[in-house]
């Protein structure tokens, strides 16, 4: 089962919140002493501490998932309980899996992954330095694809970036596909990636009349891996966006950026990598 991501934050009596983890995702299948480690993509994983510890819960049969970290000691963190002893319990209510969970006795590597009680614990992941929470709704049952019934939070970074370029629209898009932006590295124009969410239809047909105004022909970037090459414009760097994100990425590139709005107070010399 697979959180959908929500921008949205909001907390009810109809959903329990737990840490979003950013490890790797694995199932744990328990066949007597026969223990054997899948990924999210049906991998199979080789780690002896864990299938070891696994092996001696007392129970023939079971069916974990839950997430390994390295953030400090190996965890393996179990969120969840699809088999036990001849039962498949997929379609029990969550807290009656939680149930379940909770009377097994987990030693080391593995522990329960705990729900949280706070007020506002998207809060809480930003202040613990967390990726997200998890939001689960009550009574769901466990399905195997990406639900609507476990909804994700990520954590968000923001700042400002200067417009660059834009792509043409596809499909019934109008006005424009995604900004290419970028900020100032000394005297370089970096490319930063490309914002294509958090548009309504009267921002992107009047942003693309303001781009056709200030339209080049060469790319403005002169740090520029990745560009596309295909349905791109190129415009003076005289655009200033706000934009939110979930990180910068190996390569320096925005993750899951989306816009948060037009700053017309930002000097774009004034842009940089924060």
């Amino acid at each position: 089962m697979a959180a959908t991501l929500t921008q949205e934050r909001f907390t009810g009596p109809e959903w329990i919140f737990e840490r979003k983890f950013d490890g790797i995702r694995l199932l744990a299948y328990k066949n007597g002493a026969d223990v054997r480690l899948y990924s999210r993509n049906r991998l199979p994983q080789n780690i002896p501490t864990l299938s070891r510890a696994i092996a001696k819960l007392p129970h023939k049969e079971l069916i974990l998932d839950g997430e390994i970290t390295w953030h400090g000691p190996f965890n393996y963190d179990i969120f969840d309980i699809l088999w036990i002893d001849g039962q498949d319990v997929r379609t029990l209510p969550l807290e009656e899996r939680q149930a379940l969970l909770s009377k097994l006795p987990l030693s080391p590597p593995m522990q329960r992954v705990e729900t949280l009680d706070d007020d506002a614990p998207w809060e809480l992941a930003e202040r613990e330095g967390w990726e997200g929470v998890i939001a689960k709704r009550r009574g769901s049952i466990y399905e195997s694809r990406r639900s609507p019934l476990w909804l994700k939070m990520k954590c968000e970074l923001a700042q400002e970036f200067v417009v660059g370029g834009f792509t043409d629209p596809q499909g019934k898009r109008v006005g424009l596909g995604a900004l290419l932006v970028g900020y100032y590295d000394g005297d370089d124009f970096a490319f930063a990636g490309k914002i294509g969410t958090g548009f309504d239809t009267k921002l992107l047909l009047d942003m693309r009349a303001q781009l056709d105004q200030i339209e080049i022909e060469k790319a403005p970037f002169t740090k520029a891996k990745g560009l596309p090459r295909l349905r791109a414009h190129w415009v003076k760097p005289e655009i200033v966006v706000q934009a939110a994100f979930i990180q910068w990425t190996g390569h320096g590139k925005l993750r899951h950026p989306r816009l948060l709005g037009v700053r017309t107070d930002k000097d774009p010399r004034e842009v940089v990598r924060e």
